[in-house]
């Protein structure tokens, strides 16, 4: 079969897009230092680095519901991996091309982020489009794949580095810039349906006048903040926890946790036509409850790093989980509610580590005072199943999303 008529190949590209928004937004952190030491760019500017591309990220999600749909996915997608593409090469070379190197850095964040951003967004509703019977299942792999792109180039840069040296990671920054080109070639060439084309599409304002949205919207930030509040401090407490080196650290904690949270997106899927999402996720928050308490009371450095990998573990259908209920629950959705969905997520991944930082702070930098209070994220996930449960069933009209979502 041609690869114009062929989706196998629609979801094989899907699945670099999430490998490459791993690279986007897990490359540059393992360099910060050498930013600083070769290039003397302070702590509270490379700090800046981190928040203008989560920044750049909200505002493509916030303003693609205006634009992705006209220009369609196709173009947007090609765009997404161009702009990603020209952002991680651009590391390499943009900053001796200022006198001012962080500005050659804030140029290249600022590409490679409106790529990531755009590919939050597109990727998902792709694959929902695709004429698959196991939606759910197709959704959890999708998802697992950014766990396994987050844990390839961690370990491929380590060794990099290891081998060639530290100096020479403009190489790899252009090695890496090498996946979204050719990803881009590839999506110009798959089949590609449209969400709205197929179900229709509902405004931004239709999706505000609807009670259900916002309770997938309340999911999508415990979600993110249940996800990322363990997971942009795994280095640091497995470094504290463990008295272990950086290099080490990095691979005892966010590599364990993002490949614990890949794994159980990949037995999800493997199991989903035997299993009912909502009570999954149910199990899972209550998992990663668990995971958060033992991290934080353990006195065990041991049992506490357990506690990282179940939390890793236990987070991982919560956002492709989301996404494939609100696809069931609202179906008119489109475009715009995958956007604003994502703008909810990245919203909680914003909040989720800030929570944890600012709690841990008060607490003169107790990291296990700040793990204490991101339980509470698992929880209020918890009350918003209860209540997407509750508005489902007094729906009258929407029978067939109740039937698809249990």
């Amino acid at each position: 079969m041609s690869i114009r008529n062929n989706y196998t190949h629609t979801l094989y590209a899907c699945y670099l897009g999430y490998v490459t928004q791993a690279i986007v937004n897990n490359f540059a952190p393992l360099l910060f230092l050498t930013f600083q030491r070769e290039m003397g760019v302070p702590l509270e500017q490379i700090t800046l680095l981190v928040s203008l591309n989560f920044v750049v990220q909200l505002v493509v999600d916030a303003l693609s519901t205006r634009f992705v749909d006209k220009l369609g996915y196709r173009t947007c997608a090609v765009a997404a991996h161009i702009l990603s593409a020209i952002g991680l090469a651009g590391l390499g070379f943009l900053p001796h091309l200022f006198s001012t190197p962080f500005v050659g850095l804030l140029v290249s964040v600022v590409l490679y982020a409106v790529g990531g951003g755009l590919l939050e967004v597109l990727v998902s509703p792709i694959v929902e489009a695709c004429p698959t019977t196991q939606k759910e299942a197709a959704m959890s792999i999708l998802h697992s794949f950014y766990c396994w792109g987050q844990v390839f180039v961690v370990l491929a840069s380590t060794a990099f580095f290891a081998v060639f040296g530290i100096s020479n990671w403009p190489v790899i920054a252009c090695l890496w810039a090498l996946l979204p080109l050719g990803n881009a070639v590839y999506f110009s060439r798959v089949p590609i349906n449209s969400l709205t084309e197929e179900r229709g599409g509902t405004s931004v304002l239709g999706l505000f006048k609807n009670k259900l949205f916002w309770v997938f919207a309340l999911l999508m930030v415990c979600a993110g903040a249940s996800e990322q509040g363990m997971s942009q401090w795994a280095s640091a407490f497995a470094e504290s926890g463990l008295k272990v080196s950086k290099t080490v650290g990095d691979l005892a904690g966010p590599c364990l946790f993002a490949a614990m949270m890949g794994l159980s997106r990949v037995i999800y899927a493997r199991f989903s036509e035997r299993l009912r999402l909502p009570r999954v996720m149910a199990g899972s928050a209550c998992l990663c409850v668990v995971g958060y308490l033992l991290a934080v009371f353990s006195p065990w450095p041991a049992l506490a790093l357990a506690g990282c990998a179940t939390v890793g573990f236990s987070v991982g259908v919560f956002w492709p989980g989301t996404f494939s209920l609100s696809a069931a629950g609202c179906p008119a959705g489109g475009t715009t509610m995958f956007a604003l969905l994502a703008l909810a997520g990245d919203l909680g991944c914003a909040g989720g580590p800030a929570a944890v930082g600012f709690v841990a702070e008060a607490a003169g930098g107790a990291l296990k005072s700040g793990l204490m209070i991101a339980f509470v994220f698992p929880v209020l996930l918890l009350v918003g199943l209860a209540f997407r449960k509750k508005i489902a069933h007094t729906r009258a009209e929407t029978p067939v999303a109740v039937s698809a979502a249990e």
